[in-house]
């Protein structure tokens, strides 16, 4: 089974190079026994970036969760199993992401305290993302409302904890709709979180930043009707305030 580096905790996140031994390879990939590239899944695209071995870099276009693969762009290369190699992510194409999911997360959480509405589907992109809420019907004044309190929080720069908590004690602490805790497989009773301190706290397996200012500013560009109870709400971040970067 392979280590994702970036788990325990907020710092991992920012984890760009590492180092790891190829455990299996056929054409075109590999299975390392450790890394920092995020899967496919969750909403949040895959990590791209490069493999080195023998003084050569090879693009990762890819990595799939189930299998461990990482998909490399030179589909007939062999990488021998037992090589160690290098791994560089491309960094500019995951912060974005990082700051996306923590944006994903406060407007969530938000948007079932004060409509309660849960979460049905989000995809996440480094330009711009989604969230589909339901049983949702936004104004206007709904979603002004929604980005001028998102923003509010972010101006006050909670920082972000991530790590494990029994499932039982995750029960006790939120409303099981607000965080789909029902989704979530009953026999899994570890589980790891992200929290938004003061403000919200999901069980979520994604990358984070390691503080809400680094989100930037939200804006909501546009709301649409996917079903009779269910409204896409699409956003944009705009770069934080000097001084926001965690970078």
């Amino acid at each position: 089974m392979t280590e994702y580096l970036y788990m325990p905790d907020a710092d991992a996140n920012y984890i760009r190079e590492f180092t790891a031994v190829v455990k299996a390879s056929g054409e075109g990939y590999v299975v390392l026994d450790r890394t920092a590239f995020y899967p496919l899944g969750g909403g949040q695209p895959t990590d791209k970036g490069v493999l080195i071995w023998d003084g050569r870099e090879y693009p990762v276009v890819e990595v799939r969760k189930k299998s461990g693969q990482h998909v490399l762009a030179d589909g007939g290369m062999v990488i021998p199993v037992g090589s160690e190699v290098s791994g560089r992510i491309d960094w500019e194409r995951r912060y974005a992401h990082m700051r996306m999911h923590t944006a994903q997360h406060l407007v969530s959480g938000l948007v079932y305290d004060l409509y309660g509405a849960r979460t049905v589907g989000n995809q996440i992109h480094a330009d711009r993302s989604r969230i589909d809420f339901a049983p949702a019907n936004f104004t206007d004044d709904d979603l002004r409302r929604i980005e001028d309190e998102c923003n509010g929080i972010i101006s006050r720069r909670p920082p972000i904890h991530i790590y494990e908590m029994d499932r039982s004690d995750l029960e006790a602490r939120v409303e099981i709709e607000r965080v789909n805790l029902d989704l979530i497989p009953s026999f899994i009773k570890r589980l790891r979180v992200v929290e938004i301190e003061g403000w919200d706290i999901c069980p979520c397996a994604g990358t984070h930043v390691r503080n809400l200012g680094e989100v930037g500013r939200i804006e909501i560009t546009k709301r649409e009707k996917k079903g009779k109870d269910t409204t896409r709400i699409n956003y944009i971040l705009h770069p934080p305030d000097e001084g926001g970067s965690g970078e």
